[in-house]
C-alpha cells in the first residue's frame, strides 16, 4: 500500500538540511531503485523553485510499504530527523486516484 509521509522542518534548519541531504537522498534512491517511490520533494518556504536562504518548510514523500508501521519506522530513521531538520513527521495511508 502507498503511504504519504508529511514532514515539517524545524525553524532555521537550512544548514542542517544541506549537511544531511546526501544521506537523506541515498535512502530515497534506495526506495526508488526498489520501485517503491512514487514521489519525494521539499516544500519551499517561499513561492519559488529556488527559495535560497528562505529554505524549506518541510517535505512530502509518497512510497509503498508493507504497513503503516513499516512506513512510520522508515520515516523515523530519516537522517533529517537525527540531524534536527524535521520537528514533526506524520505518516498516513494514501490512495492514488489520478493520474
Amino acid at each position: 500500500m502507498l503511504y504519504a509521509i508529511f514532514a515539517e522542518d524545524s525553524a532555521d534548519s537550512l544548514e542542517k538540511r544541506l549537511a544531511s541531504r546526501p544521506a537523506h537522498v541515498q535512502r530515497l534512491t534506495a526506495l526508488k531503485n526498489a520501485g517503491r517511490l512514487v514521489l519525494a520533494g521539499p516544500h519551499p518556504a517561499i513561492d519559488s523553485e529556488d527559495p535560497g536562504s528562505a529554505g524549506f518548510s518541510g517535505s512530502l514523500i509518497v512510497a509503498e510499504f508493507a504497513s503503516l508501521e513499516d512506513a512510520q519506522s522508515w520515516a523515523d530513521k530519516d537522517p533529517y530527523i537525527t540531524a534536527g531538520v524535521y520537528n514533526k513527521v506524520t505518516t498516513k495511508p494514501f490512495k492514488k486516484v489520478l493520474p
